[in-house]
C-alpha cells in the first residue's frame, strides 16, 4: 500500500485516445494520481461542480471545441486560482506560448515530448510552482528583443535577491519573512524594481530574470 500522498491531475483535451493514454501513464508515475478528464472547458466546468476534490494540477490542451484552451485558462484563474495549468499541446506557436504565460499557466508542454519530461514538469511545479521548458523561455526572450532597454539598471544585493524570490511562486508576504523586513518595505522592493525596468507584474519580471540570467530554470 502506498503510503506517499499523491498528487491530484486533471487532463482536459478532447481527443479521447490521447487523453486515456495520459491518464495511464500518470497513473502509473509513483505521486501522482488521474481524477478526472474532461472534453473541453464546458466539461471542465462540470466536472469541478460535482468534484469535492479539486485537482493540483491541470493538463489543459488549446484547441478544443466549445470552450478552448485559452477560455478555460481564464474561468480556471478566475474561480479556481489554486489549481496550476500546465498547458499541453501540439502548437509551438510563440503567441499562444506567451498567452498562456501571461494568462497565468505554470508552464507549457508539447504533446510530442518524452514520457520522462512529463514526469519531470509535475514535479517542478509541485516542488516549484511552475515548469519553463526551453520552448517557454526561447517565448520569453525572443519577445522582449524589441524591447531592450538601452541601459542596465543597476540592482542592489537586496534587490537581487527579491527578484530571485519574486520569480517563484511565493507570495510577498513569504518573500518579506525569508528576507526579514517587513511587507511595506518588500513592496517598496517591489515598486522600484518594476518602476526601473517599466513592468506591471510579475511575469515580466520573470521574463526579465531569464533574459539577464538572475534565475535559472
Amino acid at each position: 500500500m502506498n503510503m506517499f500522498k499523491k498528487h491530484t491531475i486533471g487532463i482536459v483535451d478532447d481527443h479521447l485516445l490521447f487523453a486515456s493514454s495520459l491518464e495511464k501513464l500518470i497513473n502509473s508515475l509513483q505521486g501522482f494520481q488521474v481524477l478526472f478528464k474532461a472534453q473541453n472547458g464546458i466539461a471542465l466546468i462540470e466536472k469541478m461542480q460535482e468534484t469535492t476534490t479539486v485537482p493540483e494540477i491541470i493538463l489543459l490542451d488549446i484547441n478544443m471545441p466549445v470552450m478552448n484552451g485559452f477560455e478555460t485558462l481564464t474561468w480556471l484563474k478566475n474561480n479556481h486560482p489554486i489549481c496550476k495549468v500546465l498547458v499541453l499541446s501540439m502548437d509551438d506557436n510563440e503567441m499562444y506560448i506567451l498567452k498562456m504565460i501571461k494568462n497565468g499557466a505554470k508552464g507549457y508542454l508539447l504533446k510530442d515530448m518524452h514520457p520522462n519530461a512529463l514526469e519531470n514538469a509535475l514535479l517542478e511545479v509541485v516542488e516549484k510552482g511552475f515548469y519553463y521548458s526551453e520552448i517557454v523561455t526561447n517565448a520569453m526572450v525572443n519577445s522582449l528583443q524589441d524591447e531592450a532597454v538601452d541601459f542596465e539598471p543597476e540592482f542592489t544585493k537586496n534587490e537581487l535577491q527579491f527578484i530571485q524570490l519574486a520569480c517563484s511562486e511565493m507570495t510577498y508576504k513569504e518573500i518579506a519573512e525569508i528576507m526579514k523586513f517587513s511587507p511595506k518595505t518588500i513592496d517598496g522592493y517591489r515598486q522600484e524594481i518594476f518602476r526601473k525596468l517599466g513592468l506591471r507584474n510579475r511575469v515580466g519580471l520573470v521574463m526579465y530574470a531569464l533574459k539577464n540570467k538572475i534565475i535559472e530554470i
